[in-house]
Parts: structure tokens; C-alpha cells; sequence
């Protein structure tokens, strides 16, 4: 199937052709003729399927075919970070080139002013995050009783993040009569409830389930001692090949330690998270999407989103707690069918992390050992909240030791 076959009108053809793109993803032939008439839509995609263009499509399409209220907000996204709500805005824009109609992005964390300029200038479609958009609405600068198409993007992210009590609040505030997008890359029981406040009868649409990580990605682990994955990644990047790497971080302070590292040994390197500035994070994504720095360094909150056409190389320099995060990271490459690699350091103390990683995606993963900090030697540890190994206080002297538990090697089974 092509873009012409979902009934797109050709302002939007053109752009997507602008854009390079040709065929519309599982998640984006499934849900734009839906959205298209207008129904109520639950989607359920992990990231890098294409989700965004699947609900910023035809929503330009059904807002462009009036004239009616022209300038005033007509669709509200609302996702949970400044860097996701940047990027939504950015598609909007990309796609709705050869429109009449005007997007804008609000965030916290900068000054008000320009944004509240712009929005006085009129928007018919707004990206928001929770809190600014709030503020705005308590200011009277933002009226949404013109509202047609209500968006709630990445809808597990914003429980994790404590916004669906701000969410709550906006729905209580816009008109009653109105379409709903409703995305979600999991469904929590919460989640889920939410969800059934909001849309009616809905159409569901869910592609690739969170477990599953796309086949085009070649996954490989490298077992390393904790102190020596600083080296094991300046080896990985000698090779030229590997011109744009994204590398993931537990840490906040870890982040800048690892871009650190790699500034010694002359490799262009920034840190993208949460302590950065706004301006500091734009400028380091806009320097790793133009390719000027070679190696972006994020946690997963600040990752989240993050959309780079083509990125071909992902590190987990720690896997997560979270299984299902080690897909939403590798989802960053190998994108509509092109070929992308992961690589993943695991010591002792992701030991656990990888059994459990592998259970949820149903398969194991290859283990490279030609390199010069491979080790067979890990024992596994727990973290402590500092991200440390976790070491019990040891027993007042005079009382028998247990026997440690789980001091033998991780062996990997053939």
C-alpha cells in the first residue's frame, strides 16, 4: 500500500514525497483512515513505528478540508516532554508545509513571552506539555471551546512522570463533543482506565508489541567489568563506521561522565538530560542530527522520543530496571525496515537485567567476545539508589555468616 491509496489530498502527498516517504507504516495504514472519519482511536506502538505521522496525517487533512474558526486551536497534543512535544511539532510542520494551517509547541522550563506572543498571533493546532499548558489556561491566554481533536501521546510516560492529575484537569476543561487519540506504548491498569474515561468506542490499533524488537536490528552483548565500559566504548568507536552513536545512560551524572571521557580521546560527544537546559539539549540534538557531534549521550527521559531518520548504532552503556525500556531504546534504529546494530554492556550488576530483558523479547541475545575487555568472571549484584553495588552492613563479629548467595559465575547456557 502507498500514501495515495489512504485517500491523502496531494498538499500532503507532496510533503511526504518532500520528506522521502513513500509507504505508510503498519501503525500509519491502520489508523489514518480511521482518524480520517473521524472516530475515536486507541493506539498501542512501541517507538520508531511511525505513531506520530499516523495521527499528525490526517488530522492536517480533517482540519485543512474547513474554514470554519480559522487561527483557532481546533487539535491539542499533549505529551509528557519538551523534546517529545519539539518533535510532534516538527512533523506537523513537515507534513502541513503546503497547508493554510498554523502549529505552535508549548513547554515549560523558558519564558513564557514568545509563546504567549505566538499564541495571541492564533494556532489552529497545539502541542503542549501538562504544566504550561495549565498555566496558559489559567492565564485566559489559551480558549479551547473551539477544540475538535483532543491527542494524549505516550500516555504511560505521563503516569510515570505524575502528570495524569494535569491531564484530568484539561479534560475537564475542553468540549465534551470531540475526537480522541488516546497513545500508549504500554497499558497499565491505570492506563487503561483512563483510557475508557476518555475515547468512545474506539478503534484499537496496536503494532508491535512491546516485547518485540525489531528484526532488522542486529542485538549483541559484551560482558565487561564495570570500570573498564568507558574503554570498551572508545574501542567500539574506532571504527569510523560508527559515525552516529546513540548511547544510553542510567544516570544523570553518569551521562556527563561518559561524553567526558570521550572528549579525551577527541571524540565529539554531548550530554542530553534532565539538569541540561532547554537551549543545551536543542543544540546538542540539532549537532547529533547535522552529524557535527558524533556520540549523544541521554537517559531515557530525555531519550524519549528522540527521532532520528536513519540512526544506525545504540549503546546501552547499563540496561535498565525496566525490561520493556531495552526495546524503546533499541527501537531508536533499524526504523522502517533499515538495518541498525545495539550494543550492550553488561556487568555485574545487569546481570539480573539481561535475564530478564531476554525473557521478555523471547530470545537471547548474542554475546561478542572478541574484544579486549571481555570477561567470564561477573558475579551478579543489586544496585543500591545511587547506582552502586549494593553492600549489606556485615554482621556483628561473634555471629555465624550465611553462606553467600549467588556468588557463583554467570555462565551462559550454549
Amino acid at each position: 500500500m502507498n500514501f495515495e491509496e489512504l485517500g491523502l489530498i496531494k498538499p500532503i502527498l507532496d510533503a511526504l514525497k518532500a520528506q522521502g516517504y513513500e509507504q505508510p507504516t503498519p501503525i500509519q495504514e491502520k489508523a489514518i483512515p480511521s482518524i480520517l472519519q473521524k472516530k475515536d482511536l486507541l493506539g498501542s506502538a512501541q517507538t520508531g513505528t511511525g505513531k506520530t505521522a499516523a495521527f499528525a496525517i490526517p488530522i492536517l487533512q480533517n482540519l485543512s478540508e474547513k474554514d470554519t474558526h480559522r487561527n483557532q486551536i481546533k487539535a491539542l497534543i499533549l505529551t509528557p516532554t519538551r523534546e517529545l512535544a519539539i518533535q510532534i511539532e516538527e512533523n506537523f510542520q513537515a507534513y502541513g508545509k503546503h497547508l493554510k494551517l498554523k502549529s505552535l509547541v508549548v513547554f515549560g522550563g523558558v519564558k513564557q513571552h514568545a509563546q504567549e506572543q505566538q499564541l495571541k498571533r492564533g494556532v489552529d493546532i497545539l502541542i503542549a506539555t501538562p504544566g504550561r499548558l495549565l498555566d496558559f489556561i489559567s492565564q485566559g491566554i489559551v480558549k479551547l471551546h473551539h477544540l475538535e481533536i483532543f491527542v494524549l501521546d505516550e500516555a504511560d510516560r505521563m503516569l510515570d512522570m505524575g502528570f495524569v492529575h494535569d491531564v484530568k484537569k484539561i479534560l475537564k476543561i475542553i468540549p465534551i463533543k470531540r475526537q480522541n487519540l488516546f497513545f500508549s506504548a504500554t497499558m497499565p491498569k491505570e492506563i487503561a482506565k483512563l483510557a475508557s474515561e476518555i475515547l468512545v468506542n474506539p478503534v484499537r490499533v496496536e503494532v508491535a508489541p512491546v516485547s518485540s524488537t525489531a528484526d532488522t536490528i542486529q542485538q549483541s552483548i559484551y560482558f565487561v567489568d564495570n570500570s573498564n565500559k568507558a574503554d570498551l566504548l572508545v574501542h567500539l568507536l574506532e571504527d569510523p563506521k560508527l559515525d552516529q552513536v546513540l548511547v544510553f545512560s542510567r544516570t544523570k551524572h553518569g551521562a556527563d561522565k561518559i561524553a567526558r571521557k570521550l572528549h579525551q580521546f577527541n571524540i565529539s560527544a554531548e550530554a542530553i538530560h534532565g539538569n541540561k537546559s532547554q537551549n543545551a539539549r536543542q543544540n546538542a540534538l540539532s549537532n547529533f542530527k547535522s552529524k557535527k557531534t558524533r556520540v549523544l549521550v541521554a537517559t531515557d527521559i530525555a531519550a524519549r522520543g528522540i527521532d532520528i531518520d536513519e540512526l544506525k548504532y545504540v549503546v546501552n552503556f547499563e540496561l535498565s530496571d525496566v525490561s520493556e525500556t531495552y526495546v524503546h531504546r533499541i527501537g531508536r534504529t533499524g526504523r522502517a525496515g533499515s538495518d541498525g546494530t545495539s550494543f550492550s554492556f553488561v556487568d555485574g550488576l545487569d546481570l539480573a537485567n539481561l535475564r530478564n530483558t531476554e525473557k521478555l523479547i523471547g530470545k537471547k541475545i548474542p554475546v561478542v567476545t572478541d574484544h579486549p575487555y571481555h570477561t567470564d568472571n561477573l558475579v551478579e549484584q543489586k544496585r543500591d539508589s545511587n547506582n552502586k553495588p549494593f553492600n549489606p552492613r556485615p554482621k556483628p563479629s561473634g555471629q555465624r555468616s550465611e553462606k553467600p548467595k549467588n556468588k557463583s559465575n554467570f555462565y551462559r547456557k550454549k
